[in-house]
């Protein structure tokens, strides 16, 4: 059976994003990295091709590659606008993500960092180099599939943007740990935020439970049983809503909650068993929990 372009690219996706100078590529890049994507910045054209089919041939370890170009490719546009009619032929269907702003803030954003502008030249005005560039591209930006003007987007605002386009539910989802630890073998220098369950009453004294861990499910019981433990579950429960929401907000996919106890054995682990099963069923929440000193005593 005969091989078509399509079933060759099959399972690769690839996005080119250009546009510019100052626009926020760069942002860009950093969020589609998040999302996933092998991002390679500012590859000369003619390799744009060769990085694709080399994704292609990674046997499912690269499915989605996005190239960032800008103009410091001097053959830019004709090289770029033949590369994408390339791919396209190949069956990969290239996205193209166009960046732009309004001169104003262009001048604005390149004074800010004290950069010149890459097309003004020896001794040419930045104003120069911005309208060179904005001529030059005025043929990509027609042909892109999604032009975006920064003009007045803050960060967070351009990266949701670029996860609506680009991104998945699994892309965009919080990735939480939930770790217990004993506070005797110190605070995890990881944790995002830290717990503290020592207010609840220890099983190590009870005889017949010390020698058990909070993954049983005599432990479990007398930790979940006791007074304030079930409030201290729902309120803590309902703040980490919030503050997953906050953190998907902010382009912030990880999120790291360390619950401890004295020894790490008892209540910290029976009380992160029970917050990661509550987690678990939130939408855009992936949990697992790790004992971090389950077994050290």
């Amino acid at each position: 059976m005969t091989e078509t372009p399509e079933d060759h690219a099959q399972g690769v996706e690839v996005a080119v994003v250009t546009g510019l100078s100052g626009a926020g590529r760069s942002t860009a890049a950093k969020c589609l990295e998040d999302l996933g994507w092998f991002v390679v910045d500012n590859l000369p054209p003619e390799l744009i091709s060769t990085m694709v089919e080399l994704g292609a041939k990674a046997q499912g370890a690269v499915t989605k590659v996005a190239v960032v170009m800008d103009v410091r490719s001097r053959a830019f546009t004709d090289d770029l606008a033949a590369i994408i009619r390339d791919l396209d032929a190949s069956g990969y269907k290239p996205r193209v993500l166009f960046l732009e702003a309004t001169d104003d803030v262009l001048v604005r954003r390149f004074e800010q960092v004290r950069r010149g502008h890459p097309m003004q030249g020896d001794g040419g005005r930045l104003i120069d180099g911005i309208k060179a560039e904005r001529d030059l591209l005025t043929p990509l930006r027609e042909d892109a599939d999604l032009v975006l003007d920064t003009s007045t987007l803050s960060v967070h605002q351009l990266r949701a943007k670029i996860e609506d386009a680009f991104g998945t539910d699994t892309a965009t989802t919080t990735k939480v740990t939930v770790l217990s630890f004993g506070y005797k073998y110190g605070i995890p220098m990881d944790a995002d935020l830290v717990m503290d369950v020592r207010f609840l009453p220890n099983p190590f004294w009870i005889p017949e439970l010390k020698d058990l861990t909070g993954k049983d499910s005599d432990v479990r019981n007398y930790v979940l049983t006791q007074e304030g433990a079930e409030e201290f579950l729902d309120r803590y429960h309902e703040l980490l809503r919030l503050i997953g929401a906050g953190y998907r907000r902010e382009g912030k996919r990880y999120l790291t909650l360390a619950i401890g106890c004295t020894g790490g054995k008892h209540r910290s682990v029976a009380i992160s068993e029970e917050l990661s099963r509550r987690l678990a069923d939130e939408d855009r929440m992936a949990v697992k929990v790790v004992h971090r000193d389950l077994g050290r005593e």
